[in-house]
């Protein structure tokens, strides 16, 4: 049986984007966690602590599962029309040339879904990066 690119056994589909951004991990962890980056990479507050939830603009739904500073914040990702729940998790890791920061999310339906949910995690990494460069 041949492997499917982005399935796995343990979180279903899934879709990882990172790149690495020429700023220091706590001025990443900073702007993400901001009230202007969490528009830029989540579209609502970032919730404050585990258990909390948000709504975006869109009416997107979820709850944070878990947050550690300057590490990670793990959320649940519910768009109004799925019927299904995902998690996304984003990270910030100090690297030789800045700070890496990838958004990951698993629990995706099926490869279409995959695939439009890889081009939104690109198109917010781009737009994470720039957000930085022009601040």
């Amino acid at each position: 049986m041949t492997k499917e690119v982005g399935r796995t056994a343990d979180a279903g589909w899934q879709i990882g984007v990172s790149r690495t951004l020429s700023h220091p991990a706590t001025t990443v962890w900073e702007f993400l966690t901001s009230e202007a980056g969490a528009a830029v990479w989540l579209g609502a507050a970032v919730p404050g602590g585990k258990g909390e939830r948000y709504e975006t603009a869109d009416g997107t739904v979820g709850e944070v599962r878990s947050l550690r500073e300057l590490d990670r914040i793990r959320l649940t990702w519910r768009p109004k029309d799925w019927d299904h729940d995902s998690t996304v998790q984003v990270t910030v890791s100090p690297s030789s040339d800045g700070t890496v920061v990838r958004f990951h999310q698993e629990w995706l339906a099926g490869p279409e879904e995959r695939a439009r949910q890889r081009e939104h995690w690109k198109g917010v990494v781009d737009r994470v990066a720039d957000a930085l460069t022009n601040r």
